[in-house]
């Protein structure tokens, strides 16, 4: 019922050459212009040139959401049964704390005891609240997905294109739409009249991308070399130049080797590429590590921005935050590594893949932070995968900060500067803004670090009792012991008692503040979401284990 979704081309083909190392592209980088300038395109800037383009899925609905696919459409390979361990189809789990409705999967309790929710996108909530995040986030435009519309999901798409024309229009963001001809035999003639009977009515909103004066519209596929864009030259041109006739200006999402005609493109489809109006090579499954991106800067990317110069055709390439489940984001490095190459090589514009894509796992929104807030067992890596500390917006932060380099409002710099958790140090190391102590409300005692424990029980203010408050935005914070420089740690995902030995900041190592009404401050973990307490009136050691707050669980905050 769900549409065929795009392949990761894997084939040895196409992967990056092992030997492949930053070196070399270190040097060309060097000659680079050292600070971020206009792109320099065929066309001038508008909705689509010079600005951050986020593929957007929207495909996402739930069993009992009123969409009428009623089905878990995307969340899992047997739609007509709930997701769970066996019969799952995400690598990654969405941050579901700013949805206002969801749906009950089948997959365990979150490490924190709460329930394993999804959200459906078949809800307007939902789509303004994912475009709200890129009004906050510098995403200027957003690709919507389109696959053959007289398939089973038709009804359920033509809906969610509706609410994302709302959603844009209310937050100021620009949209269009992307056909994705995989599998969809008749695409030379249903393509067409989809665009006449239903699509092109959008582009009379001052939400629809506009180009160079003209509706911007999108198709990905053409010239693939496999049996699901099983398409003709022939054809794939007469459907490019009728959008064009209709005063369109026309996208391709194309395969990565499109210029030179092998591993993943057809051969003789040169022409029918150098119809777009824009190019955008795709780059899924094609890339892993920062060497991978600077070998295909070297090795690909500067010739096609050669071959779009020549032929008068702008050049958008792909960014990605990398596969979550496979390691590759290296809490940014890996993203910013591809915007500093991109910025530098002075490219069109830039398309984010993908705003939502948890099946694939490269998605740039919400996403969990730590075990505290996956399916328990399930096998879902969070954003902390690597051990450092990410907050659920970090990628959409990261893409800001990509954005303004594009935009000349930041200057080139291969250095990141985002910080994977607000108030950290972009580099990864702490940015504390205040020391403290800590005074139990149960008691009147001082927390006090003991054999690497936490105990309320010294009477004074002392050298073991301060504490540096790393903010880490969201009104999360970590802990660090100023007298050794360790972090706080709910042991054992809140299970054991806190200890005070970790090296960096983790779930484990975040905690909530929360300010009380009577000025006292209490701190939720993010290991289990319970409330610390000194355990026994102060007499044991604190420990993350409470559900409510009260006394034991209060602390007065004294600045050290």
């Amino acid at each position: 019922m769900g549409a065929t979704r795009r392949r990761t081309f894997l084939a040895s083909a196409l992967a990056v050459p092992l030997a492949a190392t930053a070196v070399g592209v270190e040097r060309v980088m060097a000659a680079e212009p050292e600070t971020g300038t206009a792109a320099a395109a065929a066309s001038a800037a508008g909705d689509v040139v010079g600005k951050i383009t986020v593929g957007y899925q929207g495909w996402f609905a739930c069993t009992g959401d009123g969409a009428p696919i009623n089905c878990w459409w995307h969340w899992s390979p047997d739609a007509q049964k709930a997701p769970s361990p066996s019969n799952n189809g995400i690598k990654a789990w969405p941050d579901m704390s700013e949805y206002t409705k969801s749906y009950q999967t089948s997959y365990a309790a979150l490490g924190n005891g709460k329930p394993a929710v999804l959200f459906s996108n078949y809800d307007q909530q939902v789509i303004d609240t994912q475009f709200g995040w890129m009004q906050e986030n510098g995403c200027d435009t957003a690709a919507l997905q389109r696959f053959n519309p007289t398939g089973g999901e038709g009804p359920t798409r033509d809906a969610v294109t509706a609410m994302v024309k709302k959603s844009a229009e209310a937050t100021g963001r620009k949209f269009y739409i992307m056909y994705d001809v995989s599998g969809w035999s008749q695409m030379a003639t249903q393509l067409p009249n989809d665009w006449t009977t239903k699509m092109k009515a959008y582009t009379s909103s001052s939400a629809y991308a506009q180009q160079n004066g003209k509706p911007v519209v999108c198709i990905w596929g053409f010239g693939f070399n496999d049996d699901n864009h099983n398409f003709s030259a022939a054809d794939c041109l007469k459907v490019i130049q009728w959008l064009q006739a209709q005063g369109c200006y026309v996208i391709g999402g194309v395969p990565t080797y499109w210029r030179e005609g092998k591993n993943d493109s057809r051969t003789g489809f040169l022409d029918v590429y150098h119809a777009f109006d824009m190019i955008s090579p795709w780059m899924v499954g094609r890339i892993g590590d920062t060497a991978g991106v600077d070998w295909f800067l070297q090795n690909v990317q500067k010739a096609d921005k050669t071959d779009c110069d020549a032929n008068g055709i702008d050049y958008q390439p792909c960014v990605l935050p990398g596969d979550l489940k496979e390691k590759q984001r290296k809490h940014g490095d890996f993203m910013w590594r591809q915007f500093y190459n991109l910025v530098g090589l002075k490219v069109s514009g830039i398309y984010i893949s993908m705003f939502d894509e948890y099946n694939e796992g490269n998605q740039i929104a919400k996403t969990a932070e730590s075990a505290a807030t996956v399916p328990a067992g399930a096998g879902f890596l969070a954003l902390d995968e690597d051990g450092t500390a990410c907050s659920s917006d970090y990628y959409l932060r990261l893409t800001n900060d990509g954005g303004k380099m594009l935009k000349g409002q930041l200057a080139l710099t291969a250095t990141r500067p985002t910080s994977p958790m607000v108030g950290a140090d972009p580099g990864g190391s702490d940015d504390p803004n205040v020391t403290i102590a800590l005074k139990a409300k149960v008691n009147s005692k001082f927390v006090t670090v003991a054999a690497n424990s936490l105990v309320a029980s010294s009477a004074a203010n002392g050298a073991t009792e301060k504490f540096v408050v790393v903010d880490l935005g969201g009104g999360n914070v970590a802990l660090k012991v100023k007298s050794t420089g360790k972090f706080v740690c709910a042991e054992n995902a809140g299970a054991s008692a806190l200890t005070a030995d970790r090296d960096a900041i983790g779930g484990w190592e975040t905690f909530a503040q929360v300010k009380n009404s009577d000025g006292t401050v209490s701190f939720r973990s993010g290991a289990n979401g319970k409330y610390v307490c000194p355990e026994d009136s102060g007499a044991k050691a604190l420990i993350a284990n409470r559900d409510a707050i009260g006394p034991w669980e209060s602390f007065t905050v004294v600045t050290a």
